[in-house]
């Protein structure tokens, strides 16, 4: 499993966002509208700005409405990934060609109510999954059990023969990353932020993944 650093928490703070690249695998870019969520993340602008130092592969989640408007922002950083909310549009299918057509690769996110079967017919088209294991909006949210829906995509996609990974967002530390050991990719923020030793809270994960 790898570890995808989310600084929502940190997203004013340049430093802390170096060092959490340092220690993660990918940097995870919540770009929030405050429609689609509640309240929304800094101007994209602003974001780029703080994240320069960043050389981790990219892995960025759209929780806006408008989607297309925000891919073409967030490409200026060349993005491994640009995941949208499967509940925020009509048109998945169009959405998942916008993003193709930039040559990044798709991924559809799922919030904690939404059934892994409403997004079946489309798998075969994306690149990754996200399910979510807190309410988009926050950071520092209580991990909501999601480990069956972790179950069913893996089966589907063993099934069809696809090549999806599975990426796990919300409410991550050392012992909800034991709940989520099928995943491929986890997004870790607050656990890893809130302490003084970034390095340390990277090495308890991977600790709890191998009890």
């Amino acid at each position: 499993m790898k570890i995808s650093g989310s600084f929502l928490t940190i997203q004013d703070d340049q430093n802390k966002i170096t060092k959490l690249n340092e220690v993660t695998d990918y940097m995870h870019f919540d770009v929030m509208d405050g429609k689609f969520t509640s309240r929304p993340t800094l101007p994209f602008k602003e974001i780029i700005d703080k994240t320069t130092s960043v050389t981790n592969p990219k892995d960025i989640h759209l929780m806006v409405i408008d989607i297309k408007k925000y891919v073409d922002e967030v490409i200026k950083v060349k993005p491994e990934y640009i995941t949208f909310h499967i509940e925020a549009t009509f048109n998945p299918k169009d959405i998942i060609k916008y993003i193709k057509n930039k040559n990044v690769k798709v991924g559809l996110a799922l919030n904690p109510e939404t059934e892994t079967q409403t997004i079946y017919k489309y798998l075969n088209q994306v690149d990754l999954v996200l399910v979510m294991s807190v309410h988009p909006g926050a950071g520092g949210q209580k991990f909501i059990d999601i480990t069956s829906k972790i179950k069913d995509l893996k089966k589907y996609r063993e099934a069809n023969n696809l090549n999806y990974i599975i990426e796990i967002d919300g409410g991550i530390n050392d012992e909800t990353i034991k709940k989520v050991k099928d995943a491929d990719l986890v997004v870790v923020g607050s656990y890893i932020t809130n302490h003084d030793s970034f390095e340390t809270q990277v090495n308890n994960l991977r600790r709890s993944l191998n009890e």
